[in-house]
């Protein structure tokens, strides 16, 4: 009985190194780590001053987006655009275009599953070959992972650690693909707001639509626009 204990504690822990080495090997080495050894849970806001992130899941289509990098550059702001490994797959050139217009790249799973109801292999597969597809694409890791739906379990935060990634959730939702009406998205990215906030946005139409008014608010509040990178280092 101890012997097929010991078995089953020595196979995990090479599944773990397997699983390093095979990102590391896959994408080159080139990985900046965002983790802290002590502290793995997920992050809800950033603690940068006088800055806000905005930042854009990515899983369905692409009516919109264009439009939106056109009005991010008119006003010189770069977000963190989380996309799903799928949606990538579909759609690589608007991957390139984000990246050119030199917005962060996170990581959202690659076919928006529930992780909180995934074992630890299923979580590190779908945060793996959402990287992987990302960076066949454009040469670019990504380091934030944003759970589908924000649901995640203790072995979503497990595989995101070991998959040498930071969990990013959020302090604002703007709730945009269920509410489609503009003066409340711009309430739910505008009122009371306070630095470090992360502030979650789809490439719905009517986020595009009030995306210029929500910047120039921000802007005119003393807010800075920055990755969540930026706001969380």
């Amino acid at each position: 009985m101890r012997g097929k204990l010991f078995v089953n504690v020595v196979a995990n822990a090479v599944l773990v190194v397997v699983i390093l080495a095979v990102s590391l090997v896959v994408f080159g080495g080139g990985v900046t780590s965002v983790f802290n050894k002590n502290d793995y849970s997920p992050i809800y806001r950033g603690n940068g001053e006088n800055c806000v992130s905005l930042m854009v899941n990515v899983y369905w289509g692409n009516e919109y987006l264009e439009e939106m990098l056109q009005i991010l550059a008119k006003h010189n702001v770069k977000c963190t655009f989380f996309v799903g490994g799928s949606w990538v797959a579909k759609y690589p050139e608007m991957l390139k275009a984000i990246a050119d217009g030199g917005h962060e790249i996170g990581n959202h799973g690659y076919f928006h599953k529930e992780h909180s109801k995934l074992t630890y292999l299923k979580n590190s597969d779908e945060i793996l070959a959402c990287n992987r597809v990302v960076f066949s694409q454009i040469g670019v890791t990504p380091v934030l992972f944003m759970p589908p739906s924000g649901d995640f379990g203790d072995n979503t935060l497990q595989a995101a650690k070991d998959c040498n990634m930071k969990m990013i959730m959020w302090s604002r939702d703007t709730i945009d693909w269920r509410d489609k009406n503009e003066s409340i998205i711009f309430e739910r990215c505008t009122k009371n707001i306070r630095s470090g906030e992360l502030i979650l946005m789809h490439p719905t139409l009517c986020t595009k639509n009030v995306l210029e008014k929500v910047i120039t608010n921000l802007k005119s509040n003393g807010f800075s626009l920055v990755t969540v990178g930026q706001n969380i280092s």
